[in-house]
C-alpha cells in the first residue's frame, strides 16, 4: 500500500497537519496513487482520527521512540524542515518533500531546505503552496543523499547557515 510519512518532529507544526488532511490535499495524494496517510504530530494541539479523511486510510501518533520503521515503510516523506528530521528521511534514501513553516521568525529551516533543494535532494514548499505541489511535484529529479559522511554534511550546514 503506498504510504505518505507525515513528521514535524518534536514541535507543533498544525497548519501542516490541516494541510495535509485537507480533502484538497488528500485528493492530491490519492491521484498519485497513495493509499495510506501516516501522521506524526508531535506537541501540536491536533491528532486527526482515522475516520478524518474517509478517501483515504489514515494513521495519527504524536510521538515514538523511532520513527524509522514508519520513514522505512513511506514511499514519500513530507516532513518539517528540522534538520534531524531531513537527514532522517534523506538517509533512509527516501523522496523528501520539506513544508517549511514560515510563520517561524529567523528561520534557519528555509536555507537548509534551499540548500538541499540546490543540490537535488529534497522538494519544498510551504503550507498554503503544499497541495500545488503535491500536484506537480516531479520525484524523479531527486538525487541520493549519500550518508556517512560528516565532514561533508558539517562543511555543507556551514554553506547552508552563512558560516563559510
Amino acid at each position: 500500500m503506498k504510504t505518505v510519512f507525515v513528521t514535524v518532529g518534536t514541535t507543533s507544526f498544525d497548519e501542516l497537519i490541516e494541510n495535509i488532511t485537507s480533502s484538497e490535499a488528500v485528493q492530491a495524494v490519492k491521484a498519485r496513487g497513495y493509499e495510506r496517510l501516516v501522521l506524526q504530530v508531535g506537541r501540536g494541539s491536533l491528532l486527526p482520527p482515522a475516520d478524518s479523511c474517509p478517501n483515504i486510510r489514515l494513521e495519527a501518533f504524536r510521538f515514538k521512540d523511532s520513527i524509522a520503521e514508519d520513514i522505512g515503510q513511506a514511499d514519500l516523506v513530507i516532513s518539517h524542515a528540522g534538520a534531524g528530521s531531513c537527514l532522517e528521511a534523506l538517509g533512509a534514501g527516501k523522496p523528501l518533500l520539506v513544508v517549511i513553516n514560515d510563520k517561524l521568525m529567523n528561520n534557519h529551516q528555509l536555507e537548509l531546505a534551499a540548500q538541499l533543494y540546490t543540490d537535488s535532494h529534497l522538494l519544498y514548499c510551504t503550507c498554503s503552496t503544499l497541495t500545488e505541489t503535491l500536484r506537480t511535484m516531479d520525484l524523479s529529479v531527486l538525487q541520493p543523499f549519500l550518508p556517512g559522511q560528516p565532514k561533508n554534511f558539517a562543511n555543507f550546514l556551514d554553506k547552508a547557515l552563512g558560516v563559510q
